[in-house]
């Protein structure tokens, strides 16, 4: 584990990481073989060295990281003749390479977030490599060894495909930029803006933890982390307030989830979608923008709704932060935030360049202390805590994308895809809700056992075709799905958000979920909101009809949050679940 003694070293690998992925967005065109294989060989040192708490596992963790960054600088320096291999591997040498590096990228994916994906991953590998025995439809022909082994690990297809090209260009370089915002005061900033504008509010408290949730997760891209963040201060205060542990929790839970449907970061599922649908980012962006406001929306009526059970004070007025302090610290927010917006809707810019422009003044930030100025020793600190900070979320997040690539890269070469596909709409009859409530129930499923993205990139692999031919717009599906993936951060038995929520407050995780599932219900109505209602994805064509549907889901989610959370008598209740039903789904069967 790190110490004092390797903080410099950490901190300059994590500068190598930060300076080699902008460079190359300023540097031109970088072949596929060369960015992405490089992009693994900085992510190793992270996943196997990093963590090592005792000399044998740095022994081990260096020996694997220095083989695998051997075997990514030598397929990046023989790029050329390797493109005209097509795939094909050539010799035992490489063969043994190509095993190497899938073995350990499962080893990495292992190391950062368990084992499920790597199993999942793990047994892509075998179907590809003995599907053939399998007979029926599920069967495959069959594919030489050299040539299904390299296609995945020397082509731009398996560990180097596109999914990995959208880690290398756009996703770390928006975690770098949520990095050096969470170093500096960004936070804080969040804190107080949102302190300000609900504190004095009726559930003043819980609202806080709503919208700060959402601005710090709109960076963050990580329940998590907002969990743990936001939550060390909202908590505290709810509790001291008199709030129910387990509402606490719960709303803390089931805020901090929005944060990865929130533009812009979207917990790295925006970009993925960009390279699965051919949509451009700022679309996609503009599409998630009125369902993550209305998720938000329906966690606030839902802790007005609580208020009718519980007497959820709002924050006292001396302990509201000052104006000053508002104005001061939304600064270190707000002036990356313009100028990453500035630069992809004014100047036309791409996401990337415009993220990495709002990086280096989020650096320039840095150096900058909302009590007493300029403080260039606090700023190297801050500037360090970003690289090492940097490092660790682009590994995690590289981990997870290079290992689900793997399983992307089985599905193409042996067409099981199609074939699941086929499957899912034969087994609905060819309608299009039964398709829809299949491909919600395995995201769930896979949800509970792998990250959002890695669930999200699995199951609109399979489920997303069979969506798009049942008439579907393909953006439409993919937000579906990526909804959908997201539930289990919530939802038991895994609910990772409860989990830490739970323990950070002391309280049993099993109620904390049954009132964050109650409070989150936006996460499981919504997606099929976006189903019956198209036209709340199309802000960015038709804002006019996208804003009615807004407001029309709106009144069906307040309806259904007080029906189902209110103190109000058990008639009313009922007839405001059906109304909030009627509402939000009318005109959807007919």
């Amino acid at each position: 584990m790190i110490n004092t003694r390797t903080t410099a070293l950490w901190a300059g690998l994590g500068m190598l990481m930060i300076i080699a992925h902008i460079g190359l967005i300023f540097y031109g065109l970088v072949p596929n073989l060369v960015a992405r294989p490089l992009h693994l060989a900085l992510i190793l040192p992270w996943v196997f060295v990093f963590p090592a708490v005792s000399s044998g596992q740095r022994i081990w963790g260096l020996l694997l990281a220095g083989g695998g960054v051997a075997c990514c600088l030598w397929i990046a320096l023989h790029h050329q003749e390797l493109r005209n291999q097509y795939g094909f591997l050539e010799g035992q040498g490489q063969i043994l390479m190509a095993l190497f590096l899938l073995a350990l990228v499962l080893e990495a994916a292992r190391r950062m977030i368990g084992w499920p994906l790597p199993l999942v991953a793990a047994l892509a590998l075998a179907y590809g490599l003995f599907g053939q025995h399998i007979p029926g439809q599920f069967g495959h022909s069959g594919t030489p060894l050299a040539s299904f082994l390299g296609t995945l690990t020397i082509a731009e297809g398996g560990l180097w495909g596109s999914l990995t090209g959208v880690s290398v260009g756009v996703v770390s370089i928006f975690v770098i930029f949520g990095a050096v915002l969470n170093a500096g005061e960004a936070g804080q900033g969040f804190m107080n803006v949102a302190a300000g504008a609900a504190g004095r509010l009726r559930g003043g408290a819980a609202k806080v933890s709503v919208l700060s949730s959402a601005l710090f997760g709109s960076i963050s891209g990580s329940a998590s982390a907002n969990v743990a963040s936001t939550g060390a201060v909202t908590l505290p205060a709810m509790v001291k307030l008199g709030y129910p542990k387990r509402l606490a929790a719960a709303v803390e839970a089931v805020a901090s989830s929005g944060g990865q449907i929130m533009p812009p970061l979207m917990g790295a599922g925006a970009f993925v979608m960009v390279e699965l649908t051919g949509v451009p980012y700022l679309e996609i962006m503009l599409a998630a923008t009125l369902p993550a406001v209305l998720f938000f929306f329906a966690v606030w009526i839902g802790i007005d709704a609580f208020a009718t059970r519980h007497a959820l004070k709002g924050i006292p007025k001396d302990e509201q932060p000052a104006l000053r302090d508002i104005l001061i610290t939304s600064c270190f927010f707000a002036l990356p935030f313009s100028v990453l917006l500035l630069g992809m809707f004014a100047l036309r810019l791409t996401p990337q360049y415009a993220a990495a422009l709002a990086i280096f003044v989020g650096i320039a930030l840095l150096a900058f202390n909302g009590q007493t100025g300029l403080d260039l020793r606090q700023g190297a600190q801050r500037l360090s805590q970003t690289c090492i900070s940097a490092g660790r979320q682009i590994a995690m997040i590289g981990s997870i994308i290079i290992c689900a690539s793997i399983v992307i890269g089985v599905l193409g070469i042996t067409g099981l895809g199609v074939k699941l596909t086929s499957f899912i709409v034969s087994g609905s009859g060819g309608a299009l809700w039964p398709s829809l409530l299949l491909t919600a129930l395995a995201c769930l499923l896979l949800g509970m056992e792998v990250p959002t993205t890695a669930a999200y990139v699995i199951c609109v692999s399979v489920a997303g075709p069979a969506l798009t031919d049942l008439g579907l717009d393909p953006l439409q599906a993919h937000l579906f799905v990526f909804w959908f993936a997201l539930l289990s951060t919530i939802t038991p038995p895994v609910c990772g958000a409860v989990f830490i929520a739970a323990g950070m407050i002391g309280e049993n995780w099993l109620k904390v979920a049954l009132s964050a599932m109650a409070l989150g219900i936006g996460l499981y109505f919504i997606p099929l909101g976006m189903i019956a209602n198209p036209q709340i994805i199309r802000l960015g064509d038709a804002p006019l009809e996208a804003l009615i549907a807004f407001a029309k889901m709106a009144f069906g989610l307040a309806c259904l949050s007080f029906g189902l959370i209110s103190n109000y008598h058990l008639a009313l209740r009922l007839g405001l679940i059906l109304l909030g039903l009627g509402v939000f789904f009318a005109g959807a069967f007919i």
